[in-house]
């Protein structure tokens, strides 16, 4: 017998990461499910990179220098002198992600490529493979791609009629530099909603916005010397209590202009022209400052450490109004709609990178089996039941999330008549807004919810390592992953205001019946006697009840309606592309939720054993090589 030291005994060998295009089959079935086969074909040689360039050890070593070096104010907001000095710095790391990002089209995808109502799955297919690797600086990118949308909408031929000339040039410089690929053009974005009034509701807001000017026979300051962008007519003063991305350049924000009016939509840029500024070394005339901006301070949060995120102060903050006075809700909610779906993504991104350090860990971590006997986690038959169930609910919200994205992109761009049929039910073109309104709030509320527990499963599913900071060998940081995954289910919304807000689009006096109508095509295009009949005591509890009374059921309401257009879809993906791990993971979802199944894909649950499981985690047909040292 030989004594173990800090160098010598056992040594756990290290999990290998996967390129999770090959490694995670929810992936791959998502994929070739909702993309026609000519674009999947198209797109894969780029995922098949971007799959493996996430797992870098530089991405990770930016990974790590951001969340070490994490934003700060630098002098604490003053300068030697005592002088107000509002200068964020980020970390090295933070830039690096972010430009990666830029270079990548993470956003810039969606306006730069067409592949039709699908572009939108494939920008957020890439999406999912960046959330765990990114460090949060998707969080600016999904208002970056909001911004981008709303301001794309108001240039429209139709829409921008109501523009001036200066007003259209303002937005397409903007919507330019929010589109570019190149990190020294493209700019990021602010959505300042919240204040200490409360998050999502913006009744209260104390932000004021008045009309006011530059006299006509001065020059109009500007925004941009050398794009010659002239700052806004709107002077915007008020207290923003969240305010994610304070290193962006620009944001759309909320403000009262009239008490007897609703809020409205400003966009604003962050830094002004100031040729009377002086630098450190004598220099003027080239100086820009924030624009009537003061960072109070920055939020020190559980988790998204490496995101900049602050209490700001506007004073006299220059702006232009983005539509009509008094509607800045329906303005604000074209934004809400693509960054919900960030969200969610961003929650699975963070689920499917914890299962597949799971799936690795568990192939090469030997355990006792009693009496001697050794084997990998990955044949021990409890284990592996439970990532095939952690698996089952991952690919059950991959597919209600991705249903979402497939709707948004009818919604933007809808499907040309001469297309081929679709392999998922697509609604007729008068229902894909309410559809859309509904699956918006919904799948937000659900998934992030969900997700959370999950992500600590998959911690635990690693032991005492797990729990660890890990930041030593990066690419095992669950913990990292599990604390920037609990902001999905309270940013853009907590769970139970989004329930809220589902209930309303149903109960909406002009546009619920529409949206109880689309929820009905698509469930009973599933033909399923027992989801319909769910559904339809569902929806008769919803038509029948007041909305006062059914606000306390809000959240199981919405919960129940997401597990049925769950098991709709799954239905769907195992009618696309049958197997005994589908059929079986179908059975597993609508069993647990307590609706009949087939009796072929029951006895498949029934009767697959280890296997099954491990084919359900690793995927059918591959050959699982154990690497643990037994």
């Amino acid at each position: 017998m030989e004594p173990s030291s800090s160098n010598n005994g056992f040594i756990q060998q290290q999990p290998v990461i996967k390129n999770q295009l090959y490694d995670d089959v929810s992936f791959q079935r998502v994929a070739k499910l909702f993309l026609p086969s000519a674009i999947l074909d198209k797109i894969t040689p780029d995922v098949v990179q971007l799959g493996q360039e996430v797992l870098s050890q530089q991405v990770f070593d930016w990974v790590t220098d951001a969340e070490h070096n994490q934003p700060y104010l630098r002098g604490n907001g003053r300068d030697s002198f005592g002088k107000p000095k509002s200068e964020l710095v980020v970390g090295e790391g933070w830039r690096k992600l972010q430009d990666y990002g830029f270079e990548k089209g993470v956003v810039a995808l969606n306006y730069d490529t067409d592949h039709g109502p699908y572009t939108r799955l494939v920008q957020f297919l890439r999406c999912h493979l960046w959330e765990a690797s990114c460090a949060n600086t998707l969080c600016p990118a999904a208002m970056q791609d909001g911004a981008a949308r709303l301001l794309q909408r108001h240039l429209s031929s139709s829409a921008s009629k109501t523009l001036s000339p200066v007003e259209r040039n303002v937005f397409q410089n903007a919507y330019d530099h929010l589109t570019s690929r190149d990190p020294a053009k493209t700019w990021t974005s602010g959505q300042w909603m919240t204040e200490r009034t409360g998050g999502s509701d913006v009744s209260q807001t104390e932000t004021v916005a008045t009309y006011d000017p530059f006299p006509s026979s001065e020059s109009v300051p500007l925004a941009s010397q050398s794009e010659s962008i002239p700052l806004g007519p709107w002077s915007i003063s008020g207290f923003k209590w969240f305010s994610s991305a304070t290193d962006s350049n620009m944001t759309i924000l909320l403000a009262k202009t009239h008490p007897s009016k609703g809020v409205s939509a400003f966009f604003a840029p962050m830094r002004r022209h100031n040729p009377a500024l002086v630098s450190h070394t004598g220099e003027s005339g080239n100086g820009t400052e924030l624009n009537g901006i003061t960072i109070q301070r920055l939020k020190h949060k559980f988790g998204t450490q490496s995101l900049p995120t602050a209490e700001l102060e506007l004073k006299g903050m220059r702006g232009w109004l983005i539509g009509e006075e008094g509607k800045g809700i329906q303005e604000i909610s074209t934004i809400l709609n693509i960054t919900r779906v960030h969200t969610t993504v961003s929650s699975m991104g963070y689920l499917g990178r914890s299962l597949g350090i799971a799936r690795s860990f568990a192939l090469v971590r030997p355990v006792g089996m009693g009496k001697g006997k050794r084997i990998a986690l990955s044949s021990h038959p409890l284990h592996m039941r439970t990532l095939a169930n952690m698996t089952t609910d991952y690919h059950g919200m991959m597919l209600l999330t991705f249903y979402t994205i497939y709707t948004l992109g009818l919604d933007e761009r809808s499907l040309p008549s001469n297309s081929a049929a679709t392999k998922v039910p697509t609604p007729p073109e008068e229902l894909v807004q309410p559809l859309l309104r509904v699956l918006s709030s919904l799948h937000k509320s659900y998934v992030c919810e969900t997700t959370v527990p999950l992500v600590y499963g998959c911690m635990e599913a690693l032991g005492g390592v797990g729990y660890m900071q890990n930041v030593e060998s990066e690419h095992l940081n669950i913990s990292r992953l599990f604390r920037d995954c609990c902001v999905g289910a309270i940013w853009e919304g907590t769970t139970d205001v989004l329930a809220s807000d589902t209930l309303r689009a149903l109960k909406h006096p002009r546009s619920g019946e529409q949206s109880v109508r689309a929820l009905d095509w698509l469930i009973q295009s599933s033909k399923h006697a027992t989801l319909i009949k769910e559904w339809q005591g569902l929806k008769n509890r919803i038509e029948t009840g007041r909305q006062e009374e059914l606000l306390p059921e809000a959240r199981g309401l919405v919960f129940r309606i997401a597990e049925v257009v769950i098991s709709v879809l799954y239905l769907v993906d195992v009618n696309s592309n049958p197997g005994a791990e589908i059929e079986a993971m179908c059975a597993s979802f609508m069993e647990k939720k307590g609706f009949n199944v087939d009796e072929t894909m029951r006895k498949r649950l029934r009767e697959g054993g280890l296997k099954l499981d491990q084919a359900i985690v690793y995927g059918a047909g591959k050959e699982i090589t154990q690497g643990a040292k037994l």
